[in-house]
């Protein structure tokens, strides 16, 4: 995992193998499904205000927020406050100087805040993320609201490159069966091009939809939390039966329930949704296939991602 050093952009770097003819051919079906990487609880996202990115003023933080992730203040003191010392994903060091106080009394980040909004060159809109992880240790990271880039950053493909040297690459890697690497940006597209093996092994084994089935699916908001949106099954078919034939990619075509339904994809992965009922079942349209070979001596599946 890396992190652009001009946007902060987290992206993916990944070296993929391609299979031979017989090990695409191989199926198989993993003894456990493996732990799932396991999401940081202590957490919060905001997203900044005017008022956050003005050099002459403070980061208001949220109160359930700050007693949920940042150290306990002494409210002995008068008034209450203490120095955080927090760390980019390029472990860079910022302090801040937390303090509670105004009327009505609110927590605040001061000094220093306006050092870093200027460093990451921050405005409203963009938002914050600070994690206590499991080390006691907290960090610090950004999320650039989506707008027009007039530059490219160094790490991220543009589209066109992406599809005349990337596949140019990986067809070529294809033919010769050898090793090629790419870079994943996970914001750039909604849907999830990276996935852990464990999550599509559960939904191309143990997932049986049909049309008309009622479902639901998680996106993810601004604030790094998430909402649930409904929706129903309307068609299960190829998204595009010349290049993907028989694919799970994008094969479910749905019908959303909200006003909203026009910002969410019409077609979405087989992975991606939860049907609301699991009797009676359907097969799928599909024929299973798993195109890598399990091997006996793999402990389990964390970490591993189709």
């Amino acid at each position: 995992m890396h992190a652009d050093v001009e946007t902060d952009e987290v992206y993916a770097q990944m070296t993929l193998q391609p299979l031979n003819p017989q090990e695409q051919n191989d199926a198989y079906l993993p003894a456990e499904m493996g732990i799932m990487s396991k999401q940081p609880t202590n957490y919060f996202c905001k997203t900044l205000t005017a008022s956050d990115t003005s050099t002459h003023g403070g980061f208001s933080v949220p109160r359930r927020a700050a007693e949920r992730v940042f150290p306990p203040l002494d409210f002995t003191q008068q008034p209450p406050a203490q120095e955080l010392i927090a760390r980019d994903i390029h472990d860079v060091e910022w302090k801040f100087r937390h303090i509670f106080r105004g009327q009505p009394k609110r927590h605040l980040l001061t000094t220093g805040w306006s050092v870093f909004v200027s460093a990451k060159r921050l405005v409203a809109g963009d938002s914050v993320l600070f994690i206590w992880n499991e080390k006691n240790q907290l960090w610090l990271g950004i999320r650039r609201a989506n707008r027009t880039q007039t530059v490219m950053p160094s790490s991220v493909l543009s589209s066109d490159s992406m599809h005349i040297g990337l596949l140019a690459a990986a067809a070529h890697a294809a033919s010769t069966n050898s090793r090629f690497t790419i870079f994943y940006n996970p914001r750039a597209c909604p849907s999830e091009f990276v996935i852990p093996l464990s999550k599509y092994i559960k939904a191309v084994f143990h997932t049986r939809i049909s049309v008309g089935m009622r479902f639901r699916m998680l996106f993810e908001t601004e604030e790094s939390s998430v909402r649930r949106y409904m929706g129903t099954i309307t068609e299960v078919s190829d998204a595009d039966p010349v290049r993907w034939a028989s694919s799970y990619w994008r094969s479910v075509k749905v019908g959303w329930d909200e006003s909203t339904a026009g910002e969410r994809p019409p077609r979405v992965s087989l992975w991606e949704i939860e049907p609301l009922t699991t009797f009676p079942m359907y097969p799928s349209l599909f024929p299973l296939r798993v195109k890598h070979p399990w091997y006996s001596g793999v402990a389990g599946l964390q970490g591993v991602s189709v």
